[in-house]
């Protein structure tokens, strides 16, 4: 249930960071007042499920995998890019399960994942000082001035793209694409003949002896639906409130509320603010939500987090996504885990180790190293080990697309060869190579 005195509006009364300055509020207003009336992209029993999932990610039964864009772009826009993000993810997810036993929660970064906080609110392009490129939702990356003018008219544009981005999700993932016999299919052309490539084959290969084995023993592997569909679902951080409120519908079921942009919302290290508009907005509604907790968090404020987010203490409902940086979490990490397990809150706990390890390279390119983000992980895993809880999940921003943007890789991208694919609207991220590479060596961990 939602706090006393919450209602979609109650956010307005609190302090809102990182919102556009929206040029004309009445073009605003009346596009969110469309937006009001549009159909829900998601439906609060699917919320739901995901939060029974969730669940048992919180009880140590099973595994989060949440992945895909660092920010959705309008202009890239294609059911190609949108089926090749989801293969490699239906490829990891097959690599943990097979590799681990444990079941995997598959959360996509898409279909909504459009706007981005920015540590400052402008940014210098050449000799020219500009408004900070907040993502398609909200302005364009093209370094003019009037490109970047926030424009209300790019909210519409979000929630359609958002629509169309969710039918074919739930056509792949319900419609034969993701079907366990097609494992062999997911595999892009420039990942087949790399290292990764063909160590997932080796898998792929034993799935299907493993399925032929079943057959032979008179198990009719057609009549079980699990083996031919998966649950996908999506989430984005919610950072423009307004564009949320107005996607927030109340369940026919049970009056409750619910975010209806995304079955997962999550409120960033720099809107986490207890008193602040993200966390009162997400406070209220009935979808389960996450929150990134960066090095500063003390325990007092992670604490206070977990009641105003998750005071009923329902497991699932909460997970605390650390991004602290490899050379912090060792540290940062086990005084926060043990105050929160100690405080009896049942989170999620999942590793954002991408944020914490970004730089810029000598080429000028602002990049990643694999082995910086294994590293990060292997810390999540040593710390959760050390003071007996559940490694719960990992939060990546990848892509699975051929792009040269993160550095490292049994192919090895150097500094050198970034300037050949680097496609990212703000920050780096894995391609379909790295992405199943790490996914090689999270299964190691989970196994262990």
């Amino acid at each position: 249930m939602p706090p006393q005195h919450w209602s979609p509006t109650s956010w307005q009364q609190h302090p809102a960071a990182q919102q556009p300055d929206w040029p004309d509020h009445a073009e605003l207003d009346t596009v969110l007042k469309q937006l009001s009336t549009f159909p829900p992209l998601v439906f609060a029993g699917e919320a739901r499920a995901l939060t029974a999932g969730l669940a048992q990610v919180a009880d140590g039964r099973a595994f989060l995998l949440q992945a895909g864009d660092c920010a959705e772009s309008f202009d890239s826009f294609s059911a190609d890019a949108i089926r090749d993000k989801l293969r490699v993810i239906l490829q990891m997810a097959v690599v943990l399960t097979y590799s681990s036993g444990v079941p995997v929660v598959k959360v996509g970064r898409i279909a909504g994942q459009f706007a981005k906080p920015r540590s400052s609110p402008t940014e210098r392009v050449g000799d020219i000082e500009l408004p900070s490129f907040r993502g398609h939702i909200v302005n364009d990356i093209a370094p003019t001035p009037a490109a970047r003018v926030p424009d209300p008219g790019r909210l519409l544009t979000a929630y359609h793209q958002s629509a169309s981005t969710l039918n074919l999700l739930r056509a792949f993932t319900k419609g034969g694409f993701a079907d366990l016999s097609q494992v062999h299919t997911w595999t892009q052309e420039f990942v087949a003949s790399s290292n990764e490539g063909r160590r997932y084959e080796v898998i792929a290969e034993e799935i299907d002896r493993a399925m032929r084995f079943m057959e032979a023993c008179g198990i009719n592997l057609r009549a079980e639906q699990r083996l031919h569909q998966v649950d996908f679902y999506t989430s984005h951080e919610a950072l423009i409130l307004g564009y949320e409120e107005a996607l927030t519908r109340q369940d026919s079921l049970t009056g409750d509320w619910y975010d209806c942009s995304a079955h997962m919302l999550w409120i960033g290290e720099r809107t986490r603010d207890p008193e602040g508009a993200h966390v009162e907005f997400l406070s209220g509604v009935g979808n389960p939500i996450g929150c990134k907790i960066g090095p500063t968090v003390t325990t007092d404020e992670i604490i206070e987090l977990c009641g105003r987010l998750n005071p009923e203490r329902t497991p699932g409902r909460l997970t605390l996504i650390s991004r602290m940086g490899a050379d912090h979490v060792g540290e940062n990490l086990p005084p926060l885990v043990r105050a929160v397990r100690d405080a009896g809150h049942p989170v999620v706990w999942a590793c954002d180790p991408m944020h914490g390890n970004t730089f810029t390279s000598d080429s000028g390119h602002k990049t990643r190293h694999l082995d910086a983000v294994l590293a990060e992980i292997s810390a999540f895993f040593a710390v959760h080990r050390a003071e007996g809880t559940w490694p719960g999940g990992v939060h990546i921003e990848l892509t699975g697309e051929n792009v040269t943007e993160c550095l490292g890789g049994a192919e090895e991208i150097l500094d050198a060869h970034l300037d050949q694919r680097y496609e990212t609207m703000c920050d780096p991220r894995l391609n379909a190579r790295q992405s199943l590479d790490l996914a090689f060596q999270l299964a190691e961990l989970l196994r262990s």
